[in-house]
């Protein structure tokens, strides 16, 4: 599933006319990237959810053949539903037991098939992309690589889960491999983030991280990412 309903308030003025999932990077959007990523990977069974201008998503997506990718919409037009929430709705069209996440504004050369290798190792409800970059809100880890908690560095605030006497804190990356039970598990109706889904299910289920730290990883959030992205990605 490539996440693109959101406003991409960060990303203007070219979200005030367009959504941000159709930047483009070098001549090629963001979304399609992403489509051509995943299918590097052997994988062309993808849902997008929309919800800003999804209407140019959508004739995107159409004219384009998906790519040459099986693209399904997940449509939030009448209210977007942050991330946890997308993927709830999204459920339906969600049939695979294992379920690869990304932002549609993530562009990165993680090796998904290693991820994918730990996931069905160490079968957790999911397991997030990580690395050791510096940013202002973390997720924390016991040194097993399991979920116990979330800091902001810049607040203090701290959310501890699973109390461990080690924590190592990682950011994440916006790139996640779900097991179809987390699905079942995300309850809230409405606006949910997934970070906060993280964190409420932290206590009872493994969430573990897979660190990628040295790789490429760009989050093309604002429009002077579109350069740094563009020395990466041809």
């Amino acid at each position: 599933m490539i996440f693109a309903a959101g406003l991409g308030t960060r990303f203007k003025p070219w979200t005030d006319k367009h959504p941000k999932a159709l930047a483009l990077v070098n001549g090629k959007s963001l979304l399609q990237r992403n489509i051509e990523y995943l299918q590097g990977f052997g994988i062309r069974d993808v849902v997008v959810n929309v919800h800003h201008f999804s209407g140019q998503l959508i004739a995107a997506i159409n004219d384009n053949n998906g790519w040459g990718s099986s693209v399904r919409i997940s449509d939030e037009s009448d209210m977007v539903l942050e991330t946890a929430g997308g993927l709830k709705k999204a459920g339906p069209l969600l049939t695979a037991s294992d379920i690869i996440v990304i932002n549609a504004d993530i562009l990165t050369d993680l090796d998904l098939n290693a991820m994918i290798a730990f996931h069905l190792r160490e079968k957790p409800v999911s397991t997030l992309a990580v690395t050791g970059r510096q940013t202002s809100r973390y997720f924390l880890f016991d040194p097993r690589q399991t979920l116990c908690g979330w800091r902001n560095v810049k607040t203090g605030e701290e959310i501890i889960r699973r109390p461990a006497d080690q924590l190592v804190q990682k950011a994440f990356s916006g790139i996640h491999i779900i097991s179809q039970k987390l699905i079942t598990l995300i309850t809230k109706e409405g606006k949910y983030g997934i970070v906060d889904a993280y964190l409420d299910l932290a206590g009872d289920h493994i969430i573990k991280s897979f660190d990628h730290s040295g790789g490429i990883l760009v989050d093309v959030g604002k429009p002077e990412s579109v350069a740094e992205a563009e020395r990466f990605f041809q």
